[in-house]
């Protein structure tokens, strides 16, 4: 049976049917609640009052005294996650389950992160995979995992499905689509390795070998990005640890008359990846990761935009300025009004790195951050009452609350994304799963109170499906797609808690309420007594 928008309003509804969220206070120590109290609570529920509702009157064709019901049918906020998993899960009714999450009136999330990785989108040189071929089926998905569960995730495009199948879905739900990410210097996950292996002829890498005495590790592109590859002594490790040597021992300059060739190829298969996309996509994007985590390489460099050859990035080798280069670029070949975002972890660089960026010209409109909780041993010691000074900064009241300032204040004004968001479970006991949704609906809560946000995307939305060294047991579902404690802490915020329906009474042919921002939809009985509606904004 195809997925029709009923099919997945009726999945929606029956997952939202098996239980509703009631916090079991007794998953989390009295000292854990002493930190998130009352007060506490108190004054995120006035900050969610103040940042997140607004006061409307609309104008209703309503005898005075009749009584018009309100209610909220989509949210102005946007709630996501990634949509890496698309139709990769194994089973037929895991993936319609896991699409009926995505929906704009009908589902958990209006908001999707779509991968648009180089190394796995482009696994050869101009030839990038935006249509779906037989390995991007659901059939072909079902059929691996029949074989061997877990070889799946051996698979070079696992969570890297094709772009335009899981485009034209997200269009079908009207759901919002962020890009993620156009510009990355991680050479493990993002820099495709026919870059240097193809385009830097043997005789330039064999003179930068000469004058260095470094050899740069030959990286194997047919083996998939997991675990068991990605360890101390890979080559994946090795051709940053070569890159640092060579840092050491030459200027950009001297690196850039070594190796001109692959400096002007890099220089331009940026250009071009970038140009290609937004081709393809750029109308039908609403914003984007334009770079991603840079803030490192702006601190240790020469600053945003300057007049060196290259950028001598932590990654390996990256072109001149290109963080900057990126947002020029970007704003060039995507729609107008296509949000351009800055995505970054490194929240001591992240503000220096903005203000840069600003004093040379380059635009963007919102600021991403970033929160991991990978481990499950920090998120039973939270459970206790221990925080640590990392976990104290990431989700206590305080640490919430300072941190978004540092990047409110950086922003200079812009809306600020949550980008990317893990909070793992101790266990998958009961009282594991309560301990992740407990703290996750405290951090939301804050969240959503911040006066810039604008969204927040949970990252893994099912367990045992993220990337090598994520927690295995981070989703708001276990692996067969069964709902986790989480799940429904999630749906009860979004779904319940911050969706307004009211009645107010008309009077001179208008109504007036205050709600939380989003659609609308208004009926009442005229005076003939026939059903009216209507839709509308609360802005």
């Amino acid at each position: 049976m195809k997925t029709t928008l009923a099919t997945t309003a009726a999945l929606a509804l029956a997952l939202t049917a098996q239980a509703e969220f009631k916090i079991d206070r007794s998953a989390m120590s009295e000292k854990y609640w002493s930190i998130w109290n009352d007060e506490v609570q108190a004054k995120i529920d006035a900050d969610i009052e103040r940042n997140r509702k607004a006061d409307a009157t609309f104008e209703v064709e309503a005898p005075d005294g009749t009584e018009v019901k309100a209610a909220q049918i989509t949210h102005a906020f946007f709630f996501g996650a990634h949509i890496f998993n698309f139709d990769q899960l194994g089973k037929k009714e895991w993936n319609d389950r896991y699409k009926a999450l995505y929906d704009q009136e009908n589902g958990l999330f209006n908001s999707a992160t779509v991968a648009f990785y180089w190394r796995t989108l482009e696994q050869y040189p101009n030839a990038p995979r935006f249509a779906a071929g037989y390995e991007d089926s659901e059939e072909y998905w079902c059929r691996e995992y029949a074989i061997d569960p877990e070889g799946c995730k051996a698979k070079p495009h696992w969570r890297r499905p094709a772009v335009d199948p899981v485009i034209s879905f997200l269009k079908t739900r009207r759901v919002r689509i962020h890009g993620h990410p156009l510009v990355w210097g991680n050479n493990e996950w993002h820099t495709p390795t026919w870059l240097w292996d193809d385009f830097c002829p043997e005789g330039e890498k064999a003179a930068l070998e000469r004058v260095t005495g470094v050899k740069i590790p030959v990286r194997d592109v047919t083996r998939p990005i997991c675990t068991k590859n990605m360890g101390p002594n890979s080559a994946w490790r090795g051709w940053q640890r070569a890159w640092a040597e060579i840092y050491a021992k030459l200027s950009e300059e001297e690196i850039a008359a070594l190796v001109p060739t692959f400096v002007k190829a890099q220089h331009d298969f940026y250009e071009k990846r970038i140009r290609e996309i937004g081709a393809r996509y750029g109308t039908r994007v609403d914003s984007w990761d334009v770079v991603n985590e840079s803030a490192t390489d702006w601190a240790r460099g020469k600053g945003a935009k300057n007049d060196l050859p290259v950028t001598k990035s932590h990654y390996g080798l990256m072109p001149a300025n290109y963080a900057y280069e990126a947002l020029v670029l970007a704003r060039k070949y995507m729609r107008p009004d296509a949000w351009l975002n800055v995505n970054e972890y490194n929240m001591d660089a992240f503000p220096g790195q903005i203000a840069d960026l600003e004093r040379n010209g380059a635009t963007f409109d919102v600021v991403g951050s970033q929160m991991h909780l990978f481990n499950p041993a920090e998120s039973k010691k939270l459970a206790a009452g221990e925080f640590t000074a990392e976990t104290r900064q990431k989700v206590s009241p305080e640490g919430i609350a300072t941190t978004m300032a540092k990047v409110a204040k950086a922003s200079g004004g812009r809306p600020i994304h949550l980008s990317e968001i893990t909070i793992t479970a101790p266990d998958n006991s009961p009282k594991g799963q309560m301990v992740q949704a407990i703290i996750m609906r405290n951090c939301y809560r804050a969240w959503f109170a911040v006066e810039k946000m604008n969204g927040i995307t949970w990252w893994n939305v099912v367990d045992n499906c993220g990337a090598p060294g994520e927690p295995s047991i981070s989703g708001i579902f276990t692996r067969d797609m069964q709902p986790k404690a989480a799940y429904f802490a999630m749906d009860d915020l979004i779904n319940r808690e911050w969706k307004t329906k009211t009645s107010v009474v008309a009077k001179g042919g208008k109504v007036s309420f205050r709600g939380f921002r989003g659609r609308y939809r208004l009926t009442w009985k005229d005076a003939e007594g026939k059903d009216r509606s209507k839709f509308v904004e609360v802005e």
